[in-house]
């Protein structure tokens, strides 16, 4: 029972569905977490696929410009608590770990992690917690096409690159990106097998819609492929109104006008992905579930 109670705890964070809900689906999938996200989606029962990312888990983010080595950094560390992550300490561990990995340009997650080993274990024995250097990225770029952000002391942080400098509107498209979270840059950067799965999980939703069972093949096939529209328009930074833009033009139109482009964007928000821990939630599930 342990087990399942784990998968509802899971998949319950992730889609933010109903407890009995997500026991059903956890039972209908034999446990599979990715095949039950689909069917809750199939079934109607959540849309919130964007959930996949909900923040659960204590921490920093935080990103450097480098003009020394034509880079950026940017890096994920977390902790077991909000107390410990808002302390001094903690911050000045992410700064001096932040640092390290400009000075040392690691070029994996195990190479980051033994460059900077011993600032996590001073750090640990002070502060007293599992302290961990979750994930980082060094991106390779002239400084001046480079934009950055962090958003509400750490916990979202963003690289972006441009094609030509735009100090102005790289910032502000690294602030866009904190708040809007796009997943790629234009609808070319979306993978074949990402657009045939939002396909097959709308017109699996479809099926169950009473609305649509009377339409003519041609007709749902529209309006599916119109709902698989709508998915990838809000998360492709191309297609999404421009943050800062007050007559909400698109920050395909604002890149068009300025005949510029974006490369790349990197962005992190602490947790993504993380269960925290909920001491009560065994109690919980098994007052339901019994």
């Amino acid at each position: 029972m342990s087990t399942v109670i784990e998968l509802i705890k899971v998949l319950r964070e992730r889609t933010g569905a109903g407890m009995m809900d997500c026991k059903k689906a956890i039972e209908e999938n034999n446990g599979d977490i990715e095949k039950a996200v689909d069917w809750l989606r199939e079934k109607g029962i959540t849309k919130a696929a964007k959930k996949a990312s909900r923040i659960a888990a204590e921490g920093l983010t935080d990103v450097r410009l480098d003009a020394a080595s034509k880079s950026a950094v940017i890096l994920e560390i977390n902790c077991e608590t909000d107390f410990v992550a808002k302390g001094e300490a903690f911050t000045k561990l992410v700064h001096d770990v932040r640092d390290s990995l400009i000075k040392l340009q690691p070029g994996c997650i195990d190479c980051a992690r033994e460059g900077v080993a011993s600032l996590f274990t001073d750090a640990t024995v002070k502060m007293g917690e599992k302290l961990e250097l979750r994930r980082f990225e060094i991106v390779k770029a002239d400084p001046a096409v480079v934009g950055t952000y962090i958003h509400m002391g750490g916990k979202i942080s963003v690289v972006v690159v441009l094609a030509k400098e735009d100090a102005a509107l790289a910032k502000g498209l690294a602030m866009h990106i904190a708040a809007n979270n796009p997943q790629y840059i234009t609808r070319e950067d979306i993978p074949a097998a990402v657009r045939e799965h939002e396909t097959k999980i709308q017109l699996e939703a479809a099926k169950g819609d009473e609305k649509l069972a009377s339409k003519p093949e041609a007709a749902l096939a529209k309006i599916i492929e119109g709902k698989v529209n709508k998915v990838f328009s809000e998360s492709t930074l191309a297609e999404q109104a421009y943050l800062l833009d007050e007559n909400g033009a698109t920050v395909a139109n604002v890149l068009a006008r300025s005949g510029n482009k974006v490369l790349k964007f990197v962005r992190y928000a602490v947790g993504e992905g993380i269960e925290k821990r909920v001491d009560d939630f065994a109690n919980e599930v098994m007052s339901q579930v019994k």
